[in-house]
């Protein structure tokens, strides 16, 4: 019997997992997920790996030689973070040759602390490419302004990217641009275009947070209507402008050269207002050519009990927009809104990125 994950990677949904684990690795976890959750992509960020090394003890052995050897912390993050990563992606390969390379992806996240500084997250981008060295690899960068030129310089060279915090319609168009310059310059150097893939992080459930805390604010029975519309509206719009910029005649150059689009990606697709349907962000977000990278509770949720009715996005935004143009005249500004969340989201990756680094250097000191 077809289970929902089945039926949503039928309607053109990657379905990809927001986690990685040691111990979920070397117990065989992944592999489960990928054969019976239809998993065919995994991503990661700082809380991840912290939590990930907080619990158990799948790292110990590492953390001794590390220690052993006297290393910087900022280097024993590299080598467990990418350690996990590089065997992640081996077991995504036989994915990624089953779908021509396009999906069997494992993301990994330039350091939080640069994404302001252009030439640092283009190095740093570089040298994770490099330490890695696995052609399914996905180098994440931010989508903040200083992001955009480093996504376009990391293209150009061929590397894999996930562009990630993205909250915008704006600043997503610019991320469109970015990939395209970069896949215009790699065709310039005398890559092959083919072989450069790229997604598009475009955040979901944080965008409800703070438009629905603004709507509680107002307290108006037309405010409360309005919960729970923003983040689907603006991830549908979104789309609207993937399909625009993918069917322009700059695009159809690349694509005859053999590139392949940005496909967007549904990120922060775990619901946090209990009172929400537990799989809105999986169900109301269904179009071809997308991905969701879901959080373990999500996955496992729409296993059990996701309706997945076919495309929920195209013929929807005309709705879309006027559920943001509602928001709007009741006095919330949309810019300050997702300025507030790049702004927040950068803040707390860098923390996350902190913390990470008082995790590794708390066990290498145990070690000693």
């Amino acid at each position: 019997m077809t289970n929902p994950l089945q039926t949503l990677s039928g309607e053109g949904v990657a379905v990809w997992l927001d986690d990685i684990s040691r111990e979920r690795l070397r117990s065989g976890n992944l592999k489960k997920l990928i054969d019976e959750r239809s998993v065919v992509g995994v991503t990661s960020n700082p809380t991840i790996f912290d939590k990930a090394l907080k619990e158990g003890d799948a790292y110990d052995d590492q953390l001794r030689d590390l220690a052993v050897r006297g290393v910087s912390v900022d280097e024993a993050v590299r080598a467990i973070t990418a350690y996990d990563i590089r065997w992640a992606a081996d077991v995504l390969r036989d994915t990624y040759e089953a779908t021509g390379r396009l999906d069997g992806r494992v993301s990994l996240e330039v350091d939080p602390r640069l994404a302001r500084d252009t030439e640092r997250t283009a190095a740093e981008a570089r040298a994770l490419w490099w330490l890695v060295d696995r052609p399914n690899l996905f180098i994440k960068i931010p989508a903040t302004a200083e992001g955009l030129p480093a996504i376009t310089q990391a293209l150009s060279e061929g590397i894999n990217v996930n562009v990630t915090l993205i909250f915008s319609l704006e600043r997503y168009r610019g991320v469109m641009d970015a990939f395209l310059s970069g896949l215009e310059k790699a065709r310039e150097n005398g890559l092959d275009v083919s072989q450069i893939q790229s997604v598009a992080s475009f955040f979901v459930s944080r965008v409800d947070t703070e438009i629905d805390k603004r709507l509680e604010k107002i307290g108006t029975d037309e405010a409360a209507q309005l919960r729970g519309r923003a983040a689907i509206a603006n991830a549908r719009l979104a789309y609207q402008a993937y399909e625009e910029v993918f069917s322009s005649e700059r695009w159809k150059a690349l694509a005859a050269a053999g590139a392949s689009p940005q496909r967007p990606l549904w990120a922060s697709t775990g619901v946090k207002d209990p009172s929400y349907d537990d799989t809105r962000y999986v169900t109301q977000l269904v179009a071809p050519g997308t991905v969701n990278t879901m959080p373990e509770a999500t996955l496992e949720a729409t296993a059990d009990h996701a309706e997945i009715t076919g495309d929920t996005v195209r013929g929807t935004y005309a709705q879309a927009q006027a559920d943001l143009d509602a928001i709007a005249a009741l006095g919330i500004d949309y810019e300050e809104v997702v300025k507030v969340l790049e702004d927040e989201g950068v803040d707390k990756f860098a923390k996350s990125w902190e913390g990470l680094l008082a995790r590794v250097t708390e066990q290498l000191n145990r070690q000693v």
